[in-house]
């Protein structure tokens, strides 16, 4: 019996503290227990360790012990590329026929193009789940040089429509750009469809369904759904295109609403996903917003704790220790509890993704590939205070959000090009 126990250990793929496996990381919340890599003089070498080429979109890569896997667009296909994280060199391939944009695309196609959903890795399986922005939904094992295993089209099984005009801005749809979410024994995606429900559950392992939401409200345009418990119940907060609103997973009442709190945005850019922390999820959005705003759950409601000028574009906020970090044209660090303004600086643009290291600094990802080190509030309560920088690493958006695993930053821009520092 022990024999088979190791050999069951040994086989079982497993998550190691330096893996990225995640929409924001190995917990989804931008923070990760690996250390920023600053010495007290200097932080990354000079050149990149490795470059590569992986296709349009702004999907952001996912790190497995030495692997590392990219979505992209080329050619009228989308490919899923693992590469060895140490040299950047092809492992494995595999592509499936799909448009550049979704079939109800609507305005600034020259900004965006390909896949923007980032694939999420199962640890118990192996499986990596991806989704196009045209709603081609697949499961493909890793362990066996992606061999699909199942897939359906989420446009040609639950009709979603084109997102509607709801404010007066002109009307945009990005297609899918959610990333799905495994929870137990389901994969969790944001589906949108307004006859059968926003958000549906899949069996993780065949693709068939097994329940969903009651909320029936299109889909937003965020990077991803984000888990939170509440009053000790298993939950998962989406932003759709009309609400903040928190889904029950429990036995019994799973798919159910505990609350919504309203909140619609011009062009349907809902970008910056919903940030979690305890009872609360912090979002934030410019347009019609302008405003970063902290709401708390109960299983009866949801209240607004405080409203604060501070927006963002495409970063959601990372909390940490007390603060709300945000990289939308500066940086900025705002207080948890009140929503006031602790410091601010540098500059990101539209682009930006920050993740927060266990050493307390924040990195910084924005404008066309400008990387940075900033100091965390602990080390810096009073003031912005940038360590390290290397800036246009590319020529054009660096909407993927930023990677770190195993010491290794993935950088990666709209085109497609990856740079990785260590």
């Amino acid at each position: 019996m022990r024999i088979a126990l190791l050999i069951t250990l040994t086989l079982t793929p497993t998550l190691r503290g330096a893996d990225w496996p995640h929409w924001r990381g190995p917990n989804r919340t931008g923070v990760t227990d690996e250390a920023s890599g600053w010495d007290g003089t200097s932080w990354l070498a000079d050149k990149p360790a490795w470059t590569a080429r992986v296709g349009e979109g702004a999907s952001s890569p996912v790190v497995v012990g030495e692997r590392v896997f990219f979505l992209g667009y080329s050619d009228g296909k989308d490919t899923l590329l693992c590469l060895s994280a140490i040299d950047g060199k092809q492992l494995w391939a595999q592509s499936y026929k799909c448009p550049r944009y979704g079939r109800h695309r609507a305005g600034d196609e020259g900004l965006y193009s390909g896949p923007s959903s980032t694939p999420e890795y199962e640890p118990a399986t192996g499986f990596l789940y991806t989704l196009s922005t045209d709603g081609d939904l697949i499961c493909w094992d890793t362990n066996a040089d992606g061999k699909r295993l199942w897939s359906k089209n989420l446009y040609d099984d639950y009709k979603a429509a084109r997102r509607p005009k709801l404010t007066p801005a002109p009307q945009r749809d990005y297609g899918y750009t959610s990333s799905p979410l495994v929870h137990k024994d389901w994969l969790l995606v944001e589906v949108g469809s307004t006859s059968s429900g926003s958000v549906i559950a899949f069996d993780k392992k065949t693709g068939k369904e097994v329940w969903a939401s009651e909320l029936k409200d299109e889909a937003g345009h965020t990077g991803g759904m984000s888990p939170m418990t509440v009053e000790g119940v298993p939950c998962v907060a989406v932003l759709t295109q009309r609400n903040l609103a928190v889904i029950r997973l429990d036995a019994g009442n799973t798919g159910k609403t505990v609350a919504s709190f309203p909140w619609v945005t011009d062009f349907a850019n809902t970008i910056a996903g919903p940030a979690v922390h305890s009872d609360s999820v912090v979002i934030a959005a410019d347009y019609n917003h302008r405003a970063m705003v902290r709401v708390r759950f109960t299983l009866k409601e949801a209240t607004e704790v405080w409203r604060a000028k501070f927006a963002s574009k495409v970063c959601t906020p990372v909390i940490h220790d007390g603060c709300v970090y945000v990289a939308w044209q500066r940086v900025r660090c705002i207080d948890f509890a009140t929503g006031k303004l602790k410091w601010e600086g540098g500059a990101v643009g539209d682009p930006g993704s920050c993740v927060v290291t266990s050493d307390g600094r924040l990195v910084v990802y924005g404008l066309s590939g400008k990387l940075a080190l900033i100091e965390g509030a602990k080390q810096s309560p009073g003031a912005y205070k940038e360590l390290a920088v290397k800036d246009k690493l590319f020529k054009t958006q660096a909407w993927p959000h930023v990677a770190l695993a195993a010491g290794r930053y993935y950088c990666r821009d709209r085109e497609g090009n990856v740079m990785v520092f260590k």
